[in-house]
């Protein structure tokens, strides 16, 4: 393939949601509103895990790591889709398109990877509780998170580069609201049997396995539970577990029900409202899930909150004139 092939097409354009014109204003301000609290909810989340002694755990700083691929994650994606509804034009250059699909994979495998590391945390503190410090330390603890961004930068180049050396030429119109890469091999006019066999292979070890692994760990978790059975144990577990169970249901259901699972009745307008909820939904929920579930996350926030008001001027004066006021 000669490089005039490839530049065929300079851009493609991509046709957003299904929605109709009289209520696009109100779409963009949920899908902004929405955009700005995952930002916030994943920003507040990595503050205080910095700012937080309290919380320099492995499972804390699995979960900072999240809430960064969480808010790069939905920036990939929502900036773009906005500018699509606010544009009579809306199209998107072919290397800002490539740009696209690498980060979408990046950040995306890292959130996948990153739930696994969190599971074997949580099943480490569970099932060995004794040994659970010298098990995560904090050698293995930067080891596991080094290993998730070096797998997912290597999955994420090797798609890109793959999507290269593909030719696009008169067909550049996306039914989507970013460049989903099954639907850009339906563009091309190269052959895409390679591609089509990197992304079934990947898939299988990027995506299932790291889903087999969760279940395993939990499994472990159920069974050293029910070996020694009590409600305080139960609920122990539960609180331990229950926000990263419910993060990672809310991952993988929607993504198996796309990818893994497809349905022959699959329209393009089903296949977009289901990849709003792993992009644009689960990012935004991840933060309340943690913060609301999680009673380390609330005490670092009381803490981090308190501290900021006791050394605030204006505390400092209120201080000053309550005990003056104890000594009249």
């Amino acid at each position: 393939m000669t490089g005039k092939n490839h530049t065929t097409v300079s851009e493609f354009l991509l046709l957003g949601l299904p929605i109709h014109p009289q209520h696009k204003h109100l779409f963009y301000d949920l899908f902004l509103a929405m955009y700005l609290t995952t930002v916030l909810g994943n920003l507040i989340i990595i503050i205080l895990i910095i700012l937080d002694s309290h919380l320099h755990t492995p499972m804390y700083l699995f979960l900072s790591n999240l809430s960064f691929s969480d808010l790069c994650f939905s920036s990939v994606t929502v900036p773009k889709l906005l500018q699509i509804m606010n544009s009579h034009v809306p199209s998107i250059p072919y290397a800002g398109c490539l740009a696209q699909i690498y980060f979408f994979f990046l950040f995306g495998d890292l959130e996948n990877f990153l739930l696994v590391a969190m599971a074997y945390d949580r099943y480490v503190a569970i099932c060995f509780p004794l040994h659970y410090t010298s098990i995560m330390s904090p050698k293995l603890c930067l080891t596991l998170v080094a290993l998730c961004w070096v797998l997912t930068t290597f999955h994420a180049l090797l798609h890109t580069l793959l999507m290269t050396r593909l030719s696009f030429y008169a067909d550049n119109v996306i039914p989507h609201f970013f460049c989903d890469i099954s639907t850009l091999l339906k563009l091309s006019c190269s052959d895409t049997h390679v591609n089509e066999v990197v992304i079934f292979v990947t898939a299988s070890v990027f995506l299932v396995i790291p889903f087999l692994l969760i279940i395993m760990s939990y499994t472990g978790i159920v069974s050293s539970i029910l070996k020694v059975p009590s409600a305080r144990g139960i609920r122990k577990a539960f609180s331990t577990c229950g926000s990263h169970l419910s993060v990672v249901s809310l991952f993988y259901g929607t993504v198996i029900g796309l990818y893994l699972i497809p349905s022959a009745d699959n329209s393009p307008v089903k296949e977009t409202v289901m990849s709003m909820m792993y992009t644009v939904v689960t990012p935004m929920l991840n933060p309340f899930i943690y913060s609301l579930r999680n009673r380390d996350i609330k005490g670092a926030l009381r803490r981090v909150v308190w501290i900021k008001r006791t050394h605030s001027p204006h505390a400092a004066i209120l201080q000053e004139f309550r005990s003056h006021l104890f000594k009249i």
